[in-house]
C-alpha cells in the first residue's frame, strides 16, 4: 500500500498508431507514448474546433475533462491521507483545493506549453484562448484522464505528483471553499457540497455551482470550470452569511442598551425640577436623619418591660 510500481508503463508499446508531429512533441514533453493517441487528440481538441472541422476532430475533450478531475481528486486524497497523517479533514480538504485549483492546473498547463497544442476555434484562438487559464486548467485534466486512460492510474499518479513537485511556488487563490467549510461546521454541523452542471453559451461553456449545508442552498456561483464555478458559490455564500450575521448581531444589541439607560435617568429628570440642584444636596443630608430618629426609640425599652408580662400571648406559662 502506498506504493505505485507503475512508473515502469509510462512508456507504452512502440507500434503505436503514428501521431501529428506536434502531438507527437507533446508525448515527449509528456514522457508517455501513447498506445491510443486519438486519445491525446481528444484531450487537446476545444469544442469551438470540434464544432468547426468535425471532419478533422469529432470529439471535444469535454468527457476526457470530467473523467481527469475525477482521477485527480482521486490522486491529491490518496497523496495527502498518506503523508499527512496528523492532519485533519478540514485541513487535508483546503490543502487539495489549493493542489487541483485553477490557477495551479493552468501552471502546469503552462510548463507544458500546452496551449500551443490546442485545436482551438478560429474565434476563441484570435480572443487569446490559449493563454486563459481556465481553458489550460481543463486541457490539462483533459489530458490527465486520457493518460489515465491509455496508461493506467499509477502513471496519472506519478505524472501529476511530479510536475506539481516541480512548481517553484504552487499558486494558492483565494480559498473560498475551505473558509466557507469551516463557517459551515461551526454555524450548521454540516460540510457543504456542491451541485455543478455545465451548458454551452455559444462556443463557450459555462458551469453552475450551487452549495448546500443540508437541504438549505447557501450560494449559486458560474465560472468557466466547475472549480471556478463552486469558488464563486463559496464566495456567494461567505457574503451571505457573514453579511446577515454583521447586520443581524448589533442590531439586538444596541437596541436594549439605549432603553435600559433611558428608564433611570426619567425619574432623575423629574426629580431635578422638583427640588433642583441645591434641594438634590439637602436630600442627601436628611437621609442619615431618618435613620437618626429612631434612636429614641430606644425610649420604648420601658415598654419591652411592661411587654414582660404580656409575653404570655407568646405562649409562655402563666403565673
Amino acid at each position: 500500500m502506498g506504493v505505485h510500481p507503475g512508473e515502469g508503463r509510462l512508456i507504452a508499446q512502440p507500434q503505436a498508431a503514428p501521431a501529428a508531429p506536434s502531438l507527437q512533441q507533446l508525448q515527449q514533453k509528456i514522457g508517455i507514448h501513447f498506445r491510443d493517441p486519438s486519445l491525446l487528440l481528444e484531450a487537446v481538441t476545444h469544442s469551438s474546433f470540434a464544432n468547426e472541422s468535425p471532419h478533422l476532430s469529432p470529439r471535444d475533450n469535454e468527457r476526457l475533462e470530467y473523467l481527469g478531475d475525477a482521477v485527480l481528486q482521486l490522486i491529491t486524497a490518496e497523496y495527502l491521507y498518506k503523508h499527512h497523517p496528523g492532519a485533519a479533514e478540514g485541513e487535508l480538504t483546503q490543502t487539495r483545493s489549493a493542489m487541483v485549483n485553477t490557477n495551479t492546473l493552468a501552471q502546469l498547463a503552462e510548463q507544458l506549453d500546452l496551449g500551443s497544442y490546442l485545436y482551438l476555434g478560429k474565434g476563441i484562438a484570435k480572443g487569446g484562448g490559449r493563454s486563459l487559464k481556465s481553458l489550460l486548467a481543463n486541457a490539462f485534466e483533459a489530458v490527465l484522464g486520457a493518460m489515465f486512460l491509455d496508461a493506467g492510474y499509477d502513471a496519472a499518479y506519478h505524472y501529476y505528483l511530479n510536475r506539481y513537485r516541480a512548481l517553484e511556488s504552487p499558486v494558492r487563490d483565494e480559498n473560498f471553499k475551505g473558509r466557507l467549510q469551516q463557517v459551515a461546521q461551526e454555524r450548521f454541523g454540516d460540510t457543504p457540497f456542491y451541485d455543478s452542471e455545465g451548458a454551452k453559451v455559444g462556443t463557450h461553456r459555462e458551469y453552475t455551482s450551487v452549495v448546500f449545508a443540508g437541504a438549505e442552498p447557501l450560494g449559486t456561483g458560474h465560472g468557466a470550470s466547475k472549480q471556478e464555478a463552486e469558488q464563486d458559490a463559496a464566495r456567494a455564500a461567505l457574503e451571505s452569511l457573514l453579511g446577515t450575521a454583521e447586520l443581524g448581531q448589533p442590531k439586538p444589541a444596541k437596541t436594549p442598551r439605549p432603553r435600559a439607560r433611558r428608564t433611570p435617568r426619567t425619574p432623575r429628570s423629574s426629580a431635578r425640577p422638583e427640588a433642583g440642584a441645591a434641594s438634590e444636596v439637602a436630600e442627601v443630608i436628611p437621609l442619615p436623619e431618618p435613620a437618626a430618629q429612631p434612636l429614641p426609640e430606644p425610649q420604648p425599652a420601658p415598654e419591652v418591660v411592661h411587654r414582660e408580662p404580656r409575653s404570655r400571648q407568646f405562649g409562655e406559662p402563666l403565673e
